[in-house]
């Protein structure tokens, strides 16, 4: 009987170990603090997040519009699609509001 190509009963195949985690193991996170400044108040969130994450997204699950906001690490101006690699701070400003 022949078998098709990579058939787990092919005798001559040696099988190459698995490189599958256990289930107990959990993917990195980061974490991320969010600094939201609007006019004298300011509040701070604290997120734990996927690595690669884009900041739009932090941005949204705080509750802002992140078309809306102007995003700084530090006093450098962050790209809404930047993704975050490592743990960070950031701040929020709104640029607009309803009216």
């Amino acid at each position: 009987m022949r078998m098709h190509r990579g058939s787990s009963k092919d005798a001559r195949s040696g099988a190459a170990p698995s490189e599958i985690l256990p289930l107990s193991a959990s993917p990195p996170l980061i974490e991320v603090e969010v600094e939201v400044a609007r006019a004298a108040h300011r509040r701070v969130r604290r997120l734990t997040v996927a690595p690669g994450v884009l900041v739009r997204e932090v941005v949204r699950s705080i509750g802002e519009t992140p078309e809306g906001c102007a995003v700084l690490d530090g006093e450098t101006p962050l790209p809404l699609d930047t993704p975050l690699e490592r743990p960070v701070r950031l701040t929020v400003v709104p640029t607009f509001s309803g009216g």
